[in-house]
C-alpha cells in the first residue's frame, strides 16, 4: 500500500468506525431532507468513541464534503443577505466557545450536545411560532448564539434552526438558508481549529472515511423530500434527533 493511503487504512481500521457510520448515515438522510439535523445526530454518537475536539474535526470534516451536491440547489431558494447576517453573527462568537470548550471535560461535552439538543427538540414538538417578520438583528443574535454553541458544543444549528422553525418563511427557503448557514459555519470552524492548535490528523482521516457515507445519505435523504409531505418529515426528524440525545448521555456508559 502506497504511504500516503497508510493514515486512510488505519482510519478505516479505527475503533468504533461502524457505530460512527451508522450514526453518519441517521445524520445524512435526515440533513438531506431537512436541512440541518447532522450535528444534533452524529455528535451523540461521536461524543461516545471520540473526544470532544476529535468529534469536531470528522464533524467538520465530513460536513464539507457530503452536502456539496446539494449547494447549487439550496443558493437558488435561500435568502442570501440572511444567511451572510447568521455567518458574521456567528464568526464573532465561535473562538470565544472553543475557547470555552478547551477547558472542560469530555464528559461535560457530552451532556452538553445532549442536553442542547434534547432542549431545542422540546422547543420545536412545542409548536413556538412568530408571527411576525424577522428582524435583522434577530437574525445577528442567532448567528451569534449559534457561533457560541458551535465553539463549546459543536452545535451551531439550534438558535437558528429555532429561528426559522418559528418564522413564517416558507420549508424550502427554511431549509435552504439553514443548509447554507451550517455549511459556512464548517468552513470557518476548519480554520479557527486551525489557528487554535487542535486540527487533529487522526480524525481529518476518520471524516474523511465516514464523508462518502454522509455524502451518499445526504444525496438519498434529498431525493426523498417532498414539500407536501413536511410534517411526516418533521416527525421522523424529530424522533432520529431525541434518540441520538438520549443515546450520547454518559450516563449509559
Amino acid at each position: 500500500m502506497p504511504d500516503f493511503l497508510s493514515p486512510l487504512f488505519d482510519a478505516s481500521q479505527a475503533e468504533g468506525i461502524l457505530f460512527l457510520c451508522f450514526g453518519v448515515a441517521l445524520a445524512g438522510l435526515i440533513r438531506g431532507f431537512s436541512g440541518f439535523g447532522t450535528a444534533l445526530i452524529y455528535l451523540p454518537f461521536a461524543g461516545q468513541v471520540l473526544s470532544p475536539f476529535e468529534a469536531l474535526t470528522t464533524l467538520i470534516i465530513m460536513d464539507l464534503i457530503g452536502p456539496l451536491p446539494l449547494v447549487p440547489q439550496m443558493w437558488r431558494k435561500s435568502h442570501p443577505r440572511d444567511v451572510l447576517r447568521l455567518v458574521g453573527g456567528m464568526a464573532v462568537l465561535l473562538p470565544v466557545g472553543l475557547y470555552v470548550l478547551s477547558l472542560i471535560a469530555p464528559e461535560i461535552f457530552r451532556y452538553l450536545v445532549s442536553g442542547i439538543t434534547m432542549v431545542l427538540l422540546v422547543l420545536l414538538v412545542s409548536g413556538v411560532r412568530y408571527p411576525g417578520e424577522l428582524k435583522k438583528y434577530m437574525i445577528w443574535m442567532a448567528g451569534g448564539f449559534g457561533g457560541f454553541l458551535a465553539g463549546v458544543a459543536g452545535l451551531p444549528g439550534p438558535p437558528v434552526i429555532l429561528l426559522y422553525m418559528a418564522s413564517q418563511h416558507a420549508v424550502s427557503v427554511v431549509r435552504a438558508n439553514i443548509f447554507l448557514y451550517l455549511l459556512l459555519t464548517d468552513i470557518f470552524m476548519l480554520v479557527v481549529l486551525w489557528l487554535y492548535g487542535e486540527l487533529i490528523p487522526s480524525a481529518i482521516w476518520i471524516g474523511l472515511v465516514i464523508a462518502p457515507v454522509y455524502l451518499l445519505a445526504n444525496v438519498v435523504g434529498a431525493a426523498i423530500f417532498r414539500p407536501e409531505f413536511e410534517r411526516g418529515y418533521r416527525i421522523l426528524a424529530y424522533i432520529v434527533i431525541g434518540c441520538a440525545a438520549v443515546s450520547g448521555l454518559p450516563i449509559w456508559d
